[in-house]
């Protein structure tokens, strides 16, 4: 498949001209320079100076633009001309803008003033961010040393993915440092810092070591249903008898009619996957929603604190939200539920192509099996 033509990169501050897709007569837009933003820094789209078949067109037009001399209509005046001579007069082009700008010739912002910059719009702007979520950004900033110094618009896919491959962290860092990626690339872009974003191809290539945790005990669990009226151990139940991750319940499905569960987060075959309600929930399901509109409607760093708070007063050992998924998984062992639908509840990729491929089972299958497990 032959790859299209790399052009010239354009000054900050000169506009852009996008590639808009191979299925149009004129596959460029020709954009002016981003003027203004909104109250979170966002840049505000502005509309097409026009569409052009040819990128060298894009930049005429945005050349005559920024002389003043540019009328609608202009482009379609504009002959095609041999592209290698076309290319050589736009880099001409451009080094007589820089000069007429009072720019010398130097490389572009790096990748630490671009993480400075970023910073800034985020976490000094008018959103406020809790203390951990700009801690973890700085967490990922500090183990990506190996690209602070390298121009941000000269770093491509491998430079990216070498540094999560390198990097000797659990997996919750790495998917910081791919987090912090994809937000700079954002950012970058809305500032036309970088012609591509590269971070949207890199992944995370080691096994998730964040499974490890303790089940809660039988004594524990009846704990819990002794206080079920305590909005806290209300929620430690339902995911007790569930078995999705904390962050999941933020944008969980409730079906309270059908009585399932849909949703999941991390990985392809926990998303969007099916978990009947357990018939000993239902009715905390029902009166959570009914209370606070969703089954977790405020930030999980806040329930964790809360957690740690009301385990702590009721003497028990220390706990996370994702022992709760651990206990989940004991119950189904426990309760005898079939272990490929203990794994399709939770999430788990299946280790043969039968069961991955070829593995279906309906709703009333998995609430059969669910049901196994014995609650107060």
């Amino acid at each position: 498949m032959a790859r299209r033509k790399k052009h010239p990169r354009l000054p900050n501050g000169y506009g852009s001209i996008k590639y808009l897709g191979k299925n149009r007569r004129n596959p460029y837009g020709v954009y002016p320079p981003v003027k203004e933003y909104d109250l979170d820094g966002k840049a505000i789209a502005q509309p097409a100076i026009c569409y052009v078949d040819d990128w060298m067109k894009g930049f005429a037009v945005l050349t005559a633009y920024h002389a003043g001399t540019y009328t609608p209509g202009l482009e379609c005046d504009l002959g095609a001309r041999e592209e290698a001579s076309l290319i050589s007069l736009s880099g001409r082009i451009l080094a007589d803008y820089n000069r007429s700008k009072g720019i010398t010739a130097k490389k572009g912002k790096t990748f630490k003033e671009v993480y400075s910059e970023f910073y800034r719009w985020k976490y000094e702007g008018l959103k406020e961010y809790s203390e951990a979520s700009k801690n973890s950004s700085r967490a990922a900033f500090r183990n990506c040393s190996a690209l602070h110094d390298r121009v941000f618009d000269e770093l491509r896919y491998k430079d990216l993915q070498d540094v999560v491959d390198n990097c000797s962290l659990k997996h919750a860092s790495l998917e910081l440092i791919v987090s912090l990626f994809k937000q700079m690339y954002k950012y970058a872009d809305m500032h036309e810092y970088v012609r591509k974003n590269y971070a949207e191809h890199v992944t995370i290539t080691k096994s998730d070591d964040d499974e490890h945790g303790v089940p809660f005990s039988p004594n524990e669990l009846k704990l819990f249903w002794e206080n079920k009226e305590d909005p806290i151990a209300e929620m430690i139940l339902i995911m007790c008898y569930s078995g999705y991750r904390i962050s999941a319940y933020k944008t969980l499905e409730v079906n309270i009619k059908e009585k399932y569960f849909r949703g999941g987060v991390k990985t392809q075959a926990g998303k969007g996957r099916i978990v009947p309600i357990h018939s000993a929930i239902l009715p905390l399901v029902i009166r959570r929603i009914s209370r606070m509109g969703h089954i977790l409607p405020f930030s999980t760093s806040k329930f964790r604190s809360e957690m740690h708070t009301f385990i702590k007063s009721k003497g028990m050992a220390s706990h996370t939200p994702h022992d709760c998924r651990h206990t989940f998984s004991m119950l189904c062992e426990k309760y005898g539920v079939n272990e490929n639908d203990r794994k399709r509840m939770l999430g788990h990729k299946f280790g043969d192509i039968t069961n991955d491929v070829y593995g279906h089972r309906g709703m009333e299958d998995l609430r059969k099996e669910i049901e196994k497990i014995k609650a107060p």
